[in-house]
């Protein structure tokens, strides 16, 4: 398998480098030379490599500032995305490309199914929900993942404030009442791979028959200060903590410019029926990324104060 590989250097697509890497060559260029932004230069970086798959991996993220910029958001959210989809249906390669649970209104009060219609609360969310439906429209042998809060420990997200705080802060103050379901970057990428390793055994005709929108996070869901309490838990150097207090507080004590979904939880059923593939328990994958990664994580320079570590932040959004 040829396989191109957007946001190599992002949490999932990091992750994905790794995973995909046994089914084929991966071409993961940089930014630079594949820029979501630039979307003549995309297709012809696509087209010179000519893969057989494309994982769409990279995105516009930044949700408070997405309100702001809603062109470039669109751009790379919608726009990339679709392009990338047609020129995969004009190789005859299949695409799989993420979302997000930004897309709901976060007001069913149970986690959504695909069978629940969106109604994004800001435009990162709109622009995310755009580029499902552009790849969707476009047809051919895709896949279209929703994923919720996704986190790793090589690059600054909740989980890494959260225990760079509880080093320097006798008190953290935690949103509580957002709800959604913690996804482990491993955890998605090891899913895609195996997906991908199915339609290597299959064949393209069989994704194109299961071609399709599909919520993939790991299972069950907290709140905020219910996943800050399971990262102090899970903490493998919890003697250094300054043995800090959890608050539990109302979005209302972090003013954004993005509106926030209060409950945004995935029910993944359906994947699990079609593929056979489903993610672990939330706490379960946290306490695991926490004991394959916290070591070498804690061996970083800090990137800098973390006082607000009950900011929505870099945990606002997957950054697929």
């Amino acid at each position: 398998m040829r396989i191109v590989l957007t946001g190599g250097s992002g949490q999932v697509g990091w992750e994905l480098q790794r995973t995909l890497s046994p089914l084929g060559e991966v071409f993961a260029p940089p930014r630079d030379e594949m820029d979501l932004s630039d979307l003549e230069g995309l297709r012809q970086a696509v087209r010179h490599i000519r893969p057989e798959v494309i994982v769409n991996a990279a995105a516009y993220t930044d949700v408070d500032r997405a309100e702001s910029e809603p062109e470039i958001a669109r751009r790379v959210n919608a726009e990339a995305p679709a392009m990338l989809a047609e020129e995969a249906r004009r190789l005859g390669a299949c695409l799989v490309h993420y979302s997000t649970d930004y897309v709901f209104d976060g007001c069913k009060g149970e986690p959504f199914t695909e069978e629940d219609a969106p109604n994004p609360l800001n435009a990162y969310g709109r622009s995310k929900l755009e580029g499902e439906q552009a790849v969707q429209q476009v047809g051919g042998a895709y896949v279209v993942l929703r994923t919720s809060w996704v986190y790793s420990l090589r690059r600054p997200c909740f989980v890494t404030r959260i225990l760079e705080s509880a080093r320097m802060e006798p008190v953290i103050r935690v949103v509580a009442d957002q709800v959604g379901s913690p996804t482990w970057c491993r955890s998605l990428a090891e899913a895609s791979a195996m997906l991908l390793a199915m339609v290597q055994a299959k064949g393209m005709a069989w994704l194109t028959e299961h071609s399709g929108l599909y919520h993939l996070a790991c299972a069950g869901a907290c709140n905020r200060w219910e996943w800050a309490r399971a990262v102090l838990e899970f903490d493998l150097h919890a003697d250094d903590q300054a043995a800090p207090a959890l608050v539990p507080v109302g979005s209302e004590a972090f003013p954004s410019a993005a509106r926030r979904p209060a409950s945004s939880a995935l029910a993944s059923d359906r994947f699990a029926q079609v593929f056979s593939l489903r993610l672990p328990g939330w706490r379960d994958a946290l306490r695991l990324a926490l004991t394959c990664q916290q070591t070498d994580f804690m061996k970083q320079p800090a990137p800098g104060s973390m006082r607000q570590s009950g900011m929505h932040g870099a945990a606002g959004g997957p950054d697929v």
